[in-house]
């Protein structure tokens, strides 16, 4: 089976080698590759004491950061190497402060593996949720390198707990100790004969908590909501917009809207602002003079949803309604409500708020109207306090976990 696998991997860098030459994201993919050894190379000398993680992209990135941030602090002397495994996480990230040394994960061959382990030679590796290399994982057993998987979430349809999964569930067996977000993946494990199992929940929880920490002030957003009722919809892709601007363009109720799109080209945003007939204005163009004239600003930059979000009495998360839910940790944690699309199964703090009811979820433009006027009718907007409540409780009873994951690091360091 270590054969086929091996095999699959080569063909299928072969093939998006090809596919890079037509497609912007999977040339990033294969160029940002073919540099990580020279990175690694120029960055790490055999003198230094590296703690290695694994993230897939930036949600992943978000979950390892509470523990990366308590590396840090604890144990200044060691270098801190992060890899990604997808541009849109790395792109993002590749000159963050939090690690000395950030790459794309190689492609997952033995000899790539080795090379890896060989130039790096990791103290510890910590690889988050879904990130199961069997090469990289080999090379970590063979090497005694203590290795561990953080806010894992698994699945009964996933290829461990298949009669066919042999190959998968060895690779597993690499990790000293995994460390679950609920339940059902610990009972999952065990019936593949893994003890080394622990329940933590997820990382997020504890970095979205941070936020509260912070300062979130944010002048023009200040200016611009004054005393009125403030609607932000946060990493909306075009079927949420559809819905969202026809309510904006058709509701005489006075509410502050603020869309922040997934999409921040050029053409996106000004096509999107086209179809807004109440007074619009794109965030990098305002300045707090004047700007309570508006009804709806577009948010044209990378960075500022968590802090707009402060400012929110009722919150729309896009992507339910295409490629997959973005983040309801973030608005969730300030206690408001939250409106999301019909695709939400898999997100599993989504379908918790859902049942809980701080999480609301909308089928199309009709069920979206219903809803907001359900909210905003009850003066002085009760349900919008109580149904936020709901989900500042939420977050705030499942903080805790880098703090049981650390424990466990500090016995391995």
């Amino acid at each position: 089976m270590h054969f086929i696998y091996n095999l699959l991997v080569y063909v299928a860098w072969l093939h998006l080698r090809v596919v890079a030459i037509f497609h912007k994201k999977i040339g990033l993919f294969i160029k940002g590759r073919r540099k990580t050894f020279d990175i690694i190379e120029n960055q790490i000398s055999p003198e230094d004491e590296v703690i290695w993680m694994h993230v897939a992209s930036l949600g992943e990135f978000e979950q390892g950061r509470p523990i990366i941030e308590r590396l840090k602090k604890e144990y200044p002397e060691n270098k801190i190497l992060i890899t990604f495994f997808s541009p849109s996480g790395y792109e993002v990230k590749k000159n963050t402060n939090l690690a000395d040394v950030v790459c794309y994960l190689p492609i997952d061959t033995l000899k790539n593996a080795r090379r890896f382990m060989s130039q790096v030679s990791p103290k510890l590796a910590i690889f988050i949720k879904y990130e199961i290399w069997p090469n990289f994982l080999k090379e970590l057993h063979d090497s005694e390198v203590p290795a561990i998987l953080v806010s894992a979430i698994f699945k009964k349809t996933q290829v461990y707990f298949k009669p066919y999964g042999n190959f998968m569930r060895k690779a597993l067996n690499a990790f000293g100790h995994i460390f679950v977000q609920d339940e059902k993946s610990e009972e999952l494990l065990k019936s593949i004969e893994l003890k080394n199992v622990t329940i933590t929940g997820d990382t997020r929880f504890d970095r979205v908590s941070q936020i509260l920490e912070r300062d979130n002030r944010n002048e023009i957003i200040h200016f611009f909501k004054q005393d009125k009722i403030c609607f932000v919809a946060g990493s909306t892709w075009p079927e949420d917009e559809k819905i969202l601007v026809e309510s904006i363009n058709t509701k005489k109720r006075q509410i502050k809207w603020i869309i922040a799109p997934h999409n921040i080209k050029v053409d996106h945003i000004e096509k999107l602002k086209k179809s807004i007939t109440k007074k619009t204005a794109l965030y990098s163009e305002l300045s707090p003079t004047q700007i309570e004239i508006y009804d709806v600003i577009i948010v044209d930059n990378i960075g500022l949803l968590t802090e707009i979000y402060s400012y929110a009495d009722l919150a729309y998360v896009g992507g339910g309604f295409s490629t997959g839910l973005h983040n309801t940790l973030e608005p969730a944690v300030f206690g408001i409500p939250v409106i999301i699309g019909p695709n939400y199964r898999g997100f599993k703090e989504a379908e918790d708020m859902v049942e809980k009811k701080g999480i609301h979820v909308i089928g199309n433009y009709v069920e979206f109207e219903q809803l907001l006027n359900t909210f905003l009718d009850q003066k002085p907007y009760s349900s919008l306090k109580n149904t936020g409540a709901i989900n500042a409780a939420y977050v705030s009873e499942n903080k805790g976990a880098s703090v049981q994951i650390m424990a466990y690091i500090r016995t391995l360091l």
